[in-house]
């Protein structure tokens, strides 16, 4: 049964070291700004995974204590900060600390040698495409895995621009887009 029930005093220092790491992590959080858990690359994720366990394990056990838990978090928040600003000023240091997007569907058409590269199936394709309300290809001018595993898509219905070509810029196998009259 002791799987199950806990002390009162251990119930007392659980709540403790969940309102310390909640406030320490509401400060860092105001103090690195709105990409503190973004999703817009990978070192973001990884960042915002490596968080969340931190705070898991800082409030479920009893070591890490609490004043190491807040070290370490501060240590992800400068670690995301100081990358983050290195990407800005270094197009070399994003580029190795990021992933490259990849065109997986264009004009209407599954793009299979890019989905295998992305190691995106077309059951995963098909899913993100009802995720977005797509009703038949014809509707996808685009299709695009992102740096950080999200599948963007981009609609297009008869009579509407074709998308801009700097929308693509950087992005693997954009050669096979063709900004052409939507088909019927």
């Amino acid at each position: 049964m002791e799987w199950f029930v806990s002390s009162p005093r251990s119930l007392m220092l659980i709540a403790a070291s969940a309102a310390a790491m909640y406030l320490a992590l509401i400060i860092l959080t105001r103090l690195a700004g709105v990409r503190s858990f973004s999703k817009m690359s990978g070192f973001d994720f990884a960042v915002t995974v490596s968080i969340g366990s931190v705070l898991a394990s800082v409030i479920l056990t009893k070591d890490p204590p609490v004043a190491q838990g807040i070290a370490a978090l501060a240590a992800l928040f400068a670690l995301q900060m100081g990358v983050a600003a290195l990407r800005v000023y270094s197009d070399k240091f994003e580029g190795s600390t990021n992933n490259k997007p990849r065109l997986i569907m264009a004009n209407g058409e599954m793009l299979r040698d890019q989905m295998n590269k992305a190691k995106i199936t077309e059951s995963d394709l098909l899913g993100k495409l009802r995720e977005a309300n797509v009703l038949d290809f014809s509707q996808v001018d685009a299709a695009v895995a992102e740096t950080t595993g999200d599948i963007s898509v981009l609609h297009r219905a008869r009579g509407d621009t074709p998308l801009a070509a700097n929308l693509l810029e950087g992005v693997i196998g954009a050669e096979h887009y063709r900004p052409e009259p939507i088909r019927t």
